[in-house]
């Protein structure tokens, strides 16, 4: 089944399952850009000096969710056999006057300023203050189920995917409790990927005081589980697990850049990590050998539309022009 069969992209209003974040501001030349890889696609991607740059994920998965989201956004059209995970030779229409520039997922927040728009993983755009039903043009939905590539999920080495301490972490976040932390401290831009009762009510200090929770390291086993972005979820699971007398504790190892965690895990410097979704860990095992594997699903974090620079995607059309 090809992405754009399992995908969705609807209007703010709508509900969010999953959203990759396309933000706008100035245009500025990067480093980052990479060739489009083929002739054709070298030729099309050819724009005036007055081109709207749009910044991408610089990783093959997340770059091809943000390439989808600008097909779905009319910028530009993208050849239908590439499936999840298209790349810049798979685009094979500009319809827009647009530079699709690939860099580094996590410096997208920060170098909002400098591209017309740039696609944003929910993993750096939420800390950061984005919210997508608030401050996104277009979000990308997707049907939360085993077979979604984009559902993230916790990792651990194959030999150990049966390890019981593992096992209660995993169970831990697949709680209630993780549950109303992740919809309450996201505001629906992240929701979570496993079963849940969806009509509860907590206090009004609810967030703060899971974030403030603070666990007693002392005669627990501990367990280090890398992440990128915020690691803010992880004192809620440890909650849980103070709760059921689990004996267990878990450190964050917080990663500055998304091949680093899977790199640590696999070579034993870390025992867990949970920050990727099951597409882009099928390319680092598929491209570096890894022998790891998820144990368990844990949240659908998205890709959005967001722009500083214009407040409706018709707006970031006009701003860019259409190709002649």
């Amino acid at each position: 089944m090809k992405l754009k069969n399992a995908l969705n992209i609807v209007a703010l209003t709508s509900a969010i399952v999953a959203t990759a974040v396309l933000a706008g501001c100035g245009a500025k030349s990067s480093d980052a850009a990479a060739p489009a890889g083929s002739q054709a696609a070298t030729q099309a991607a050819k724009t005036s000096k007055d081109a709207v740059k749009i910044g991408i994920p610089a990783d093959a998965t997340n770059g091809g969710r943000g390439l989808l989201l600008l097909e779905k956004a009319g910028l530009i059209e993208v050849n239908d056999d590439a499936g999840y995970t298209p790349e810049l030779k798979d685009v094979t229409k500009y319809l827009y006057n647009i530079e699709i520039v690939p860099t580094q997922a996590n410096t997208l927040v920060a170098t909002l300023d400098d591209f017309g728009a740039s696609t944003i993983n929910g993993t750096y755009a939420v800390p950061a203050g984005l919210i997508p039903a608030k401050d996104g043009l277009i979000t990308e939905v997707q049907e939360v189920g085993s077979d979604n590539p984009f559902i993230n999920v916790i990792v651990a080495r194959t030999a150990d995917k049966d390890n019981p301490d593992y096992q209660t972490v995993v169970k831990a976040y697949q709680s209630q409790l993780v549950a109303e932390y992740i919809l309450e401290k996201n505001s629906g831009a992240s929701v979570p990927a496993f079963n849940y009762d969806k009509d509860y009510t907590v206090d009004a200090n609810f967030v703060q005081d899971i974030e403030g929770y603070q666990s007693d390291a002392s005669g627990k086993k501990e367990i280090t589980v890398g992440t990128c972005g915020s690691a803010d979820v992880w004192k809620a699971v440890q909650k849980v697990l103070d709760e059921e007398n689990s004996g267990l504790y878990i450190k964050p190892v917080v990663f500055d850049a998304y091949n680093l965690p899977n790199e640590a895990l696999n070579s034993g410097e870390i025992d867990l990590n949970s920050f990727q979704h099951k597409a882009y860990l099928q390319n680092e095992i598929d491209s570096q050998g890894y022998d790891i594997v998820a144990i368990g699903d844990t949240s659908s974090a998205p890709l959005t539309l967001y722009s500083k620079k214009v407040s409706s995607l018709d707006e970031l059309k006009e701003l860019a022009g259409k190709k002649e």
